[in-house]
């Protein structure tokens, strides 16, 4: 092998990374500019799943061997950001990262057929099942007191009570018989546990990209928009609501960057990845509050209508951050790594993520 081999494959990987992301542009922005305006009930866009399944997007990150793409988190959180900014009703996230990765690792066949995926209680229920009632079944993590199981569990075989969250979204309760939980395979302990910092990267990835649609709109509207002859950008105050956005949103994305390469390069098996995503879902949560006030202060009054697309990204953004964690209970966890480490070891567990 000579020394230019490895530099070769790099170049090649960062070609077909950057042609993934045009197409995905493309893509999402085709399907930005046909959508039907939005209403206050979000509906799973049935077309927009057979065209992402047609291109191998809906099980990106998932083994070849089952059926998937192959790709790396990197593509990954390019396809979930960029999905998120176009606010697609589609469950990406559920189906392709988490309900395909369950499967997999419970040894379970995936025929590709639309999923979604949960953490039902001890009882058997489960809240916020996220489109839930367009699934062809719910895949479930389920701990039982002294065992992880995954139990992939067809929708006629439950009860699904329809709910909503409060961007608009399918948002079920479910309930399972516990005779299907109980006779579920078994898992390792560290895959429970890995759940839920995949879950949190991925709503992490979600929002970067929404944010930065929200900043488009938001520089759009400061350039367009005129006030007393001149557009409202030229003021300081709008100025500085913007530049609060940009900053924001940057932080967050290189947050969540770091994340997603730190688990692309070792597969989820780095130790680091607790703090990393940690550090991304912190960043993540704390910039929403900024972006969401912000940019509704900077488009005003038109920003909460119906039909505008800023109010179809705000409220996403707020129902994911709090998701797979809250941010105040990821600052907890941020506060007691930093507290277990010490102050000798404070510094290399920034650097590295590692107790």
């Amino acid at each position: 092998m000579t020394s230019e081999q490895p530099d070769v494959t790099l170049v090649r990987r960062a070609a077909a990374d950057a042609d993934l992301v045009t197409m995905l542009t493309d893509l999402f922005t085709d399907y930005r500019s046909e959508r039907p305006t939005p209403t206050e009930q979000v509906t799973f866009d049935a077309r927009l799943w057979a065209d992402l399944e047609a291109l191998g997007l809906t099980r990106l990150t998932a083994s070849e061997e089952s059926g998937g793409s192959g790709a790396s988190w990197i593509e990954g959180a390019a396809l979930l950001g960029l999905a998120a900014a176009a606010a697609a009703p589609v469950p990406l996230a559920e189906h392709g990262f988490l309900a395909a990765w369950l499967l997999e690792e419970a040894a379970l066949p995936n025929d590709g057929a639309l999923r979604t995926v949960c953490r039902p209680d001890p009882s058997g229920h489960a809240l916020n099942v996220t489109f839930g009632r367009d699934a062809a079944s719910v895949v479930a993590l389920w701990e039982d007191g002294r065992t992880w199981r995954v139990a992939d569990v067809p929708t006629d075989h439950l009860d699904i009570t329809p709910g909503r969250n409060l961007a608009g979204e399918p948002c079920d309760g479910v309930q399972f018989d516990l005779t299907d939980l109980e006779s579920a395979p078994v898992i390792d302990d560290s895959v429970g546990q890995q759940f839920h910092i995949r879950g949190a990267l991925a709503r992490s990835a979600q929002v970067c990209g929404a944010m930065e649609r929200v900043l488009e709109l938001a520089l759009r509207h400061a350039q367009h928009r005129e006030q007393f002859g001149r557009p409202i950008g030229t003021f300081q105050a709008v100025q500085h609501l913007v530049a609060d956005i940009a900053t924001e949103s940057s932080l967050a994305r290189a947050a969540t960057d770091a994340a997603v390469a730190r688990a692309a390069a070792s597969s989820w098996e780095d130790p680091g990845m607790l703090f990393t995503v940690g550090v991304a879902k912190s960043c993540v949560g704390h910039a929403a509050s900024v972006v969401v006030r912000n940019a509704h202060q900077v488009l005003g009054a038109i920003g909460t209508t119906q039909e505008h697309e800023l109010q179809v990204l705000t409220r996403p953004i707020l129902v994911r951050r709090s998701e797979y964690g809250s941010v105040h209970e990821w600052d907890e966890t941020l506060a007691e790594l930093a507290a277990h480490a010490g102050r000798d070891r404070l510094w290399p567990l920034i650097l590295s993520g590692r107790r």
